[in-house]
């Protein structure tokens, strides 16, 4: 069929990055992860913020998880640095620096040029319902002075 020798189309950068843009402005799946760029006036769409709300039955449940995904200029033939903005005990995650561990991450650390940061996205929260990460207890978010602590105790602050 003359289609012998010529390998794979290869997708541009760009083209990749808007196909994903637009999808993450539609809105994917059932809506508990998504992701759009930080900065509409950077030409080369480099840094991104993705979302996981925590699966249900899990220590994540109820909470939402920011995240920045920064794609460079390799990127899609190289993945991105993904890192959580808060702090997150996850077995794939420095819990120094919030990043995602290649070597510790297979989607990360055997990269294929298909995968999207969606992908990345959906298995992270996959991740969060393994049972090496579902029971791990999690630092507290922010500084709520109504949050209940540890010992069942509610914190009482005076004004």
């Amino acid at each position: 069929m003359g289609s012998e020798g010529s390998g794979p189309v290869v997708v541009p950068r760009n083209f990749r990055l808007l196909e994903e843009l637009e999808r993450g402005e539609k809105g994917i799946g059932d809506g508990t992860v998504s992701y759009g760029m930080d900065d509409a006036d950077d030409i080369y769409m480099r840094s991104w913020t993705g979302t996981i709300i925590g699966p249900p039955h899990t220590v994540h449940e109820g909470r939402i998880y920011q995240l920045k995904l920064f794609c460079d200029t390799d990127y899609p033939d190289k993945p991105p640095t993904v890192r959580f903005q808060a702090r997150v005990n996850m077995t794939c995650v420095n819990p120094e620096t919030g990043v995602v561990d290649p070597s510790r991450f297979p989607m990360l650390g055997n990269w294929q040029r298909e995968h999207t940061m969606e992908d990345i996205l959906i298995s992270l929260k996959k991740e969060m319902s393994t049972p090496q990460n579902r029971r791990l207890h999690q630092p507290h978010e922010g500084n709520d002075d109504q949050r209940v602590d540890q010992k069942g105790v509610a914190r009482c602050v005076i004004m």
